[in-house]
């Protein structure tokens, strides 16, 4: 007899619905799996055959042909276990009944018959509402997962012999109420990022002085800006990095919804979770491969451009990263997407992330302080900065010198705290998504270069003051575009209409340093 049980495969963000066809016949006992499976999905034969024993069900004496269709997509994980042993249970005759409607069926099983977590739930839901099923059996472990689309019915299983009776009230032309939390009557848990460190580490109020660094994160925060922190070591730089997130506006339910489908994919949504809420943060370390942070695999996975999508990606200590690795991060800066292609075929992630850059001047690290010499030759620092490269460092929008303050003001009182702040970032916010409810960007800083006019009108004072700096600073068109955007957040903070020469003004000093200037000394 032949039976076909629903499944899924992720394959990106988006993912493939996949057919388990069993079919059983007269032969020498055994099961042969076909449809580029790997390891993991080969030995799930194995793991079936104990669990549907130990389940209290009859394992076939017969020969056993498995089909994971499409053939042409390589199969991964153990999320097929279930799937597998249901099939396997109708194509035997142990569960019958009429056709039950499109069920779409995930799970590992363990060998006595309990089910375990698996990987990009939500995203197996989606794709499954999109191709017409309506009725899900995914691990209880997944369950508030899989019920944060809000559509459908998901069911949580413990158990293969929970599967079985579900599935057999559904074969005798029966609904049954989801009989733990579902999408219709449950309330959602939200979580955090998979992350060791906790979004939103401290408080701004612990930076003491270092105003215009403040005021530069509160511009990036609040326009989804990336930025460069460079200066002496000990001077706030990783500090203020790990303070930004606690600035920054929630997920809105759209943004939050994909953030939970990347992180889903990768497996780093902890179990019972639900929709991730706050922005990702993710701070690679420098010796990182370029498939870590881009993404790849022979299956392809999301790297940590994708995992900080809507969130951060702080490189500390940008030039000691890999120069190849700095020089692939062109693309999902300026496109806010990253390609991943393999023979025959590419995969999108998205990986719209505000990136955060910190390092030294130079290699020692003295370059620009005053109580000290830099012992850096200008071919040493040319070296430095020729790693990072003009091509990134023309894409970050601001820049900060920083210099370590002095011992008066590490032992003055705190300045503004991060809640503070988040008040006026939270309303340029506010101001930005009314302006762009039509378009399809909604930041400040993701302004493409043709809607610059229409969308950063400037004073007669701002333009005269514009146009005398382009001459001045022979700013580049992506130059003065990054201008005129930081000019538009600085307006929109003030809550203001136009941009005025203040914020002009204001925008060029966050700009200033780059291209030509002898900090980089990389043209």
């Amino acid at each position: 007899m032949l039976a076909s049980v629903i499944s899924y495969s992720p394959v990106g963000v988006e993912g493939q619905l996949i057919y388990v066809e069993v079919d059983i016949r007269r032969g020498l006992p055994g099961v042969d799996i076909v449809g580029l499976p790997d390891n993991a999905v080969k030995e799930a034969k194995e793991r079936v055959r104990v669990a549907i024993r130990n389940s209290g069900f009859n394992f076939p004496r017969d020969r056993i042909l498995i089909s994971l269709a499409p053939a042409g997509i390589r199969k991964e994980g153990a999320s097929y276990d279930l799937p597998i042993a249901i099939g396997i249970l109708i194509a035997s005759n142990q569960l019958t009944g009429k056709d039950p409607p499109h069920i779409m069926i995930l799970g590992e099983l363990n060998l006595n018959g309990n089910v375990k977590p698996v990987k990009g739930v939500i995203s197996a839901v989606i794709s499954g509402l999109s191709k017409g099923v309506n009725f899900f059996f995914v691990p209880s472990e997944n369950l508030t997962e899989g019920s944060a689309v809000k559509k459908g019915k998901v069911f949580g299983i413990s158990s293969l012999t929970e599967a079985y009776k579900l599935f057999t009230v559904f074969a005798h032309g029966e609904i049954p109420r989801t009989p733990m939390l579902s999408s219709n009557t449950g309330t959602l848990q939200s979580t955090g990022p998979a992350y060791t460190e906790p979004a939103g580490n401290g408080d701004f109020a612990d930076i003491k002085g270092q105003l215009r660094l403040k005021r530069a994160m509160e511009i990036a925060a609040a326009g989804f800006h990336h930025i460069l922190i460079f200066g002496p070591p000990g001077s706030g730089k990783t500090m203020s990095a790990y303070r930004l997130p606690s600035i920054l506006p929630e997920l809105s339910e759209e943004e939050s919804l994909i953030v939970t489908r990347i992180h889903s994919v990768a497996g780093f949504l902890p179990a019972h979770s639900g929709l991730i809420k706050v922005r990702p943060f993710r701070a690679p370390h420098h010796t990182a491969s370029i498939e870590g942070v881009i993404g790849g695999g022979t299956i392809p996975k999301p790297g940590e451009v994708s995992l900080a999508h809507k969130g951060v990606l702080l490189l500390d200590e940008a030039p000691e990263f890999k120069k190849v690795l700095l020089q692939s991060l062109r693309e999902p800066v300026e496109e806010g997407v990253v390609t991943v292609s393999r023979v025959g075929s590419s995969i999108k992630f998205p990986s719209e992330f505000q990136l955060v850059m910190t390092a030294n001047a130079c290699p020692c690290g003295n370059l620009g302080r005053e109580d000290a010499v830099c012992v850096c030759s200008r071919t040493e620092i040319y070296r430095y900065w020729r790693k990072v490269g003009g091509a990134l460092l023309d894409r970050i929008d601001i820049r900060v010198p920083v210099q370590p303050v002095s011992k008066e003001i590490i032992f003055s009182e705190k300045g503004e705290s991060s809640k503070i702040i988040k008040e006026r970032v939270k309303m340029a916010v506010e101001i930005q998504n009314e302006r762009y409810k039509n378009y399809p960007f909604k930041r400040n800083g993701r302004i493409p270069p043709g809607l610059i006019e229409e969308i950063c009108p400037l004073d007669t004072a701002g333009t005269d003051s514009l146009y005398k700096a382009t001459e001045k600073l022979a700013l580049s068109s992506r130059a003065l575009h990054s201008v005129l955007k930081i000019a538009r957040t600085i307006s929109d903070l003030s809550n203001t209409k136009k941009i005025k020469e203040e914020h002009i003004l204001e925008a060029l000093q966050h700009r200033r340093y780059g291209d030509s200037d002898f900090f980089w000394n990389i043209n």
